[in-house]
């Protein structure tokens, strides 16, 4: 049997073996978790049910996982994305009415065919090669400090306090970034494990990360932070499932609303593109294979929205916190694989799964983030065409707390310095057509 998953899954040519890859599945499962807890709670917004929303985030995350990883070999996990949750809520309570749950789920599953048929038509793909090397770096640096942000306004190690109306006609905007009180249980553990992660990656240890989630766990729970649920509500199975089937795809389709659709595909598209762009060049993929590799994933991308809306959640997409994992040392889809099982294990146990705080995760955002973002060495500073974009999409990301808006900037300022620098006939053509998407994408809505 082991022998067997070590060929399928290529462990040896990967330079990696079955320990390695478990325990970076267990390392993005943890990282990942905090998902089963928010998205229930952001979705109840729009009307729907925090036990049917629990079921179909743990559901499709896993089985879009398992399937990236039987299907890709990569180590790259997948579930409902935070930002597109949120625009799946705005989307619902700003329409007065018009547009309940269930159309919003259908427009998330047409996005998903659309995005299918992009994908199969080789477009995607495409964009591999259409975006330049500079951008390609910008991605993951810019979603390594977009990590970086999250990690510490979770720990709490920096808080995001909200200003008077008084005070924010005062200022360029209506809240504010503050360091967060050392008393705080949340910003002293976040710290301890910022210096534990230092130090494994000093002395090199590959299970650190998965190790100070642990530990951090546990002293959350002694020091009165995490409280331990009784044996029973962590047992307790969260099966609803009344939101499965529920999509209203007639509905959306008569109110025609063609710019729900279009901004669920965009951020879809580039969020996705920039998450496996960046987590699978942590993960040792070869530049040559990278083309193909990503067409395999997009396709995998796409069935899991489709899937997701079916099951009745937000678009599901590939993950950034699999880089976690893949810090570890996952370097094949076992890992995945693992991760998936962790999340359809976590219905008859949604308790002590939900165990791990902010706290003890927070940290690992924040390392990971380091990591992507020294990639930055690799940027050509002598050309300010190549660099000044990447820089800007760098930049933008965790300043608009937005993925798709950093990849746009970058685009828009590449295209249109590329000018003067005498570098037109060097952008594809497929960079051209993306501009001018962006550019109606801006005009409609700016960066909201």
């Amino acid at each position: 049997m082991a022998s067997a998953i070590l060929r399928f899954f290529d462990l040896k040519n990967k330079n990696t073996d079955l320990k390695t890859e478990l325990m970076s599945g267990l390392t993005t499962f943890l990282t990942m978790s905090y998902i089963l807890a928010v998205n229930p709670l952001i979705l109840a917004a729009a009307g729907m049910d925090r036990e049917a929303v629990f079921f179909a985030t743990a559901v499709s995350a896993g089985l879009t996982t398992i399937l990236m990883g039987l299907a890709v070999n990569i180590p790259v996990a997948l579930a409902p994305g935070m930002g597109l949750n949120a625009y799946f809520v705005s989307v619902v309570l700003g329409s007065d009415g018009a547009i309940d749950y269930r159309m919003a789920l259908g427009a998330v599953f047409i996005s998903g065919l659309i995005f299918l048929l992009l994908t199969l038509t080789s477009i995607r793909p495409l964009l591999v090669e259409a975006f330049p090397e500079s951008l390609k770096i910008g991605i993951g640096a810019g979603i390594g400090l977009f990590l970086i942000f999250l990690g510490f306004k979770s720990s709490g190690i920096l808080s995001v306090v909200a200003l008077s109306s008084a005070e924010a006609n005062q200022t360029l905007s209506n809240w504010s970034v503050q360091a967060g009180a050392l008393e705080n249980v949340s910003v002293t553990l976040g710290l301890l494990g910022l210096v534990l992660l230092g130090i494994g990656a000093v002395l090199r240890w590959n299970v650190s990360i998965l190790l100070t989630i642990m530990a951090l766990t546990v002293l959350s729970i002694i020091l009165g932070e995490t409280q331990l649920p009784s044996l029973s509500s962590a047992l307790l199975p969260a099966f609803g499932t009344e939101h499965v089937g529920a999509l209203d795809l007639q509905g959306i389709l008569e109110l025609g609303i063609l710019s729900v659709v279009f901004t669920f595909t965009f951020v879809e598209l580039f969020d996705s593109f920039g998450t496996l762009v960046a987590t699978l060049r942590k993960a040792g993929i070869k530049k040559e294979d990278e083309k193909r590799v990503i067409g395999k994933a997009m396709v995998v991308d796409a069935i899991g929205i489709g899937l997701g809306a079916f099951l009745g959640t937000s678009t599901v997409t590939a993950y950034i916190e699999s880089a976690s994992g893949i810090a570890s040392g996952g370097r094949s889809g076992l890992s995945a694989v693992f991760t998936g099982i962790l999340f359809l294990i976590s219905l008859l146990a949604s308790g002590l799964i939900l165990l791990v705080p902010a706290s003890a995760t927070a940290p690992v955002l924040i390392f990971v983030g380091m990591l992507m973002l020294t990639s930055v060495a690799r940027l050509d500073y002598s050309k300010p065409q190549h660099w000044i974009p990447a820089v800007l999409t760098i930049v933008t990301m965790p300043f608009t707390f937005n993925i798709a808006n950093g990849i746009s900037l970058g685009v828009v300022s590449y295209v249109l310095l590329s000018i003067p620098a005498g570098e037109v006939k060097k952008i594809h053509w497929l960079l051209w057509s993306v501009f001018a998407l962006i550019l109606i994408r801006f005009s409609l809505g700016g960066f909201h």
